[in-house]
């Protein structure tokens, strides 16, 4: 075999690897981005923890093909970058936001999130959600505004009970 197909072949495992690592993967359009800011959306992407990589489609829709997805195919055609993500909406909210900031040089394709394809619509709707960390503390916030509130009702109760006995004990004196 020869040595550009056995480099494919690693490109492809590298692809497929990061796809099954990744809670999702969001595809966009990235044709009319200068350099520089294509330089600046992948900082943007270190920073929040995800990957922004473009690579030959052929071999994306090959690895996609080999985990046994073909929805791609159609999204797999001109220019396509690939933002990789841990959890299921980081990836999602900054693409969109990278399509708001830079006027539509972006341009939402789809995505692949919890083992299923997502089309435009539904990445814009992945990144509206709050993040898991976001959803635990509100509902933290939400077990502890209870406690919270009981604890303000007793101390309200102690100190109006205190409040009488003193005026009581100046009413004697």
């Amino acid at each position: 075999m020869s040595a550009n197909f056995e480099a494919k072949k690693l490109v492809v495992e590298e692809i497929t690897s990061k796809i099954k690592a990744s809670k999702s993967v969001v595809f966009v359009d990235y044709n009319k981005l200068t350099v520089a800011e294509v330089s600046e959306l992948r900082n943007k992407c270190r920073e929040a923890g995800c990957e922004y990589k473009v690579y030959k489609n052929t071999l994306v829709r090959k690895a996609f093909n080999e985990l046994g997805y073909n929805q791609f195919d159609e999204a797999l055609n001109g220019p396509t970058a690939i933002a990789f993500s841990a959890d299921e909406v980081t990836a999602a909210k900054l693409m969109t936001k990278a399509a708001k900031d830079y006027d539509g040089k972006i341009v939402l394709k789809c995505a692949f999130s919890d083992n299923a394809y997502v089309d435009k619509k539904g990445v814009e709707a992945l990144a509206t959600m709050p993040s898991r960390e976001e959803l635990v503390a509100k509902m933290l916030g939400s077990m502890q505004a209870p406690l919270s509130n009981f604890a303000g009702v007793l101390t309200n109760l102690m100190s109006g009970i205190v409040r009488v006995l003193n005026g009581i004990a100046e009413s004697k004196a």
